[in-house]
């Protein structure tokens, strides 16, 4: 064998090591109830859940504890997956900044069986002020050519 043929295996040979580890380590897209079968089954690979925060009939965000004098680093709101279903979700980090302006809420974790809730390692927001153009002014000005 030519020695740019082992060369080329060993290269291909590493690119599938590192494809198989990231998809080993990918997680995936759930709701709540998922989430829960995968942890009474033993698996707790993180799971994407994607919901809103839950509101009350006057469209104000209900259920939302966070006392930083109190334990800075934890946070606890109620969240309603794209099923509907509702979980407690706690946050073990700081209250993320314009959480109530955000239109989706994605959290990423696993459920905690013993205390029934969802344990979120990251939260990530889908804020409306940062994909629509609503007040924007479009100013449109002539332009005079010389002649």
């Amino acid at each position: 064998m030519k020695k740019s043929h082992i060369i080329a295996l060993a290269v291909i040979a590493v690119a599938v090591a590192m494809i198989i580890s990231t998809v080993g380590d990918a997680s995936t897209y759930s709701d709540f109830g998922e989430a829960k079968r995968m942890a009474e089954d033993g698996n707790s690979n993180a799971v994407h859940v994607v919901g809103e925060l839950k509101k009350d009939g006057m469209g104000n965000i209900t259920g939302m504890v966070y006392e930083p004098s109190v334990d800075p680093n934890r946070f606890e709101f109620m969240m309603i997956d794209s099923l509907q279903n509702e979980s407690k979700v706690v946050f073990n980090k700081p209250k993320p900044q314009d959480l109530e302006r955000s239109e989706k809420v994605v959290v990423v974790g696993s459920m905690n069986l013993e205390n029934q809730y969802f344990e979120a390692e990251q939260i990530l927001l889908k804020c409306p002020s940062k994909y629509n153009n609503e007040g924007l002014e479009v100013e449109e000005t002539a332009m005079i050519e010389n002649e």
